[in-house]
């Protein structure tokens, strides 16, 4: 071997990266509680989950900025579930804003048919998302799950001309979605502090595709 006058590359240590999904579950979870709870009449507001404000900043800030910022880091740390997940709600957030705050404000705008369009696209990535969520965990599933149902309702009462009862019901559904979120949230989080699962979150529901 021959003789070099050159020094040994330096190794950089690998950085480890912090689970960003209790953060994403978070604003998702939060976001979603407050509207619905305006969908389930709870809060006041002439059109359930258009004209109550209180959740629309956090629609921008929490739900759609926050979670879009989480989504990033999942693509970070090779997690394309997560990914996929925080970054579309993120956008969903941040679109829902934009459109309440500055289309369904415009005359002759067609708030319940526009919100029924939408939601019916977001309930359709929702279910091959929840098909992707059977190979998570038990409790992420029931997230996705509650949701879907949730938008299903939630579409179905606005291409009914604003049916209240139904969207009330999509209401109670979303309410349900955001406690299941913020539970998974929070084993995530201790999990992340004590190094190992505390609060359950299951297996995953079975295997897609059967073994290689």
């Amino acid at each position: 071997m021959s003789a070099t006058n050159e020094a040994p590359a330096s190794v950089v240590p690998a950085v480890r990266i912090s689970d960003p999904g209790p953060l994403g579950l978070a604003g998702f979870a939060l976001t979603t509680f407050l509207l619905s709870a305006a969908n389930a009449n709870w809060t006041k507001g002439a059109i359930p989950g258009v004209n109550s404000a209180e959740w629309l900043p956090y629609a921008l800030v929490y739900g759609g900025i926050v979670q879009l910022l989480a989504g990033m880091w999942e693509f970070r740390t090779g997690n394309v579930f997560g990914a996929t997940a925080f970054s579309s709600y993120g956008a969903f957030w941040m679109g829902l804003f934009f459109y309440v705050r500055f289309v369904a404000v415009l005359p002759g705008e067609n708030i319940h048919n526009d919100l029924g369009w939408i939601l019916l696209a977001f309930a359709i990535f929702t279910l091959y998302m929840l098909i992707a969520s059977t190979q998570t965990n038990a409790a992420l599933f029931s997230v996705f799950l509650a949701l879907e149902i949730a938008l299903i309702f939630l579409f179905i009462g606005q291409f009914d001309s604003g049916n209240a009862n139904l969207i009330k019901v999509g209401g109670y559904l979303g309410v349900l979605t955001a406690l299941l979120a913020w539970y998974v949230s929070a084993a995530g989080l201790i999990a992340g502090i004590k190094g190992k699962p505390v609060l359950p979150v299951g297996k995953p529901l079975f295997e897609l595709g059967g073994r290689a």
